[in-house]
């Protein structure tokens, strides 16, 4: 009896302290996405709650034929690949240098996490005054071509300059994941590993890359889910263009849902992103879990 009495008590004493958390996540998150599958189906302009009209399957049968979604699409797979691939090879090449025996290891760790600290919005303003000025002045001054391109002017060099800045602000976060992960490697593990005879690149791969794989889970996830969901930079470095060859899926949404009114078509689109993105995340999630091992 007294065991249940304090059981009871136990889980009230928890559910005071949990239900204002629990009401703003009800508000906040779950509400609004329940609406947002009513809203898919609707034709609505976002503003007036009364002009919310009902069209059934149609905003998704404009979706399909929708060509600037789907290059919107392509454009963020084909960026999201580029960029997670350079973000966490830089990263961890980052983190094997600065776990060594260099004097400046902790100032270099603190310049390059630094950038992370800086907004996406701000560091895109940042970064566009460099690519039209500072690249250009540096042009002029050392007459090499690679900084006299037109790096938001075109297609191509738009899609490399949205990567540039982004594993520039992402690099630096993923390699302080990495250094915590190469910190609890077993010392006598690499050691003995060396009489054995393994070379560099051999203990890299059957000694390093085995123990820091949880490490690699969390950083393939976090760049792969931020890659995927890149607007901030989109917005304020190219806004999609030149006309809308580097418009990312998330600014598509944002453009069709905030700038042409039609929010239950952009809602529709935001559904789709969502599913898109959990099963992305997910499978590669389970796919890097089951090469994980214990050191």
């Amino acid at each position: 009896m007294r065991k249940a009495l304090g059981l009871r008590k136990g889980w009230s004493q928890q559910i005071v302290f949990l239900w204002p958390a629990l009401i703003f996540f009800l508000t906040i998150v779950v509400t609004p996405f329940i609406l947002g599958f009513y809203y898919s189906s609707t034709d609505w302009n976002g503003l007036d709650l009364n002009k919310a009209t009902w069209t059934g399957s149609d905003n998704w049968v404009r979706i399909w034929h929708d060509e600037k979604f789907w290059d919107s699409l392509l454009f963020t797979l084909r960026f999201t690949v580029v960029s997670v691939i350079i973000a966490n090879v830089l990263a961890l090449g980052l983190a094997m240098m600065l776990t060594a025996a260099l004097k400046t290891k902790k100032l270099l760790r603190t310049v390059f996490f630094m950038p992370n600290v800086i907004g996406g919005i701000l560091l895109g303003y940042i970064w566009q005054f460099i690519f039209t000025k500072g690249f250009l002045t540096i042009g002029e001054k050392t007459g090499l071509s690679f900084f006299e391109l037109p790096w938001l002017g075109t297609a191509n060099t738009g899609f490399w300059g949205l990567v540039i800045v982004f594993v520039w602000q992402t690099a630096g976060y993923m390699m302080i994941i990495y250094i915590a992960s190469l910190a609890g490697i077993p010392k006598d593990l690499i050691e003995a590993a060396k009489i054995d005879g393994a070379r560099p690149h051999q203990l890299f791969k059957s000694v390093y890359v085995p123990l820091i794989m949880p490490a690699i889970t969390i950083c393939l996830f976090l760049t792969i889910s931020n890659a995927f969901k890149m607007f901030d930079l989109n917005l304020s470095l190219t806004k999609g263009g030149p006309g809308t060859s580097t418009q990312s899926l998330a600014y598509n949404i944002y453009s069709e849902a905030l700038i042409n009114n039609r929010y239950g078509l952009g809602t529709a689109k935001a559904l789709l992103f969502f599913v898109a993105v959990s099963l992305i995340t997910v499978t590669q999630v389970v796919l890097t879990k089951r090469k994980e091992v214990s050191a």
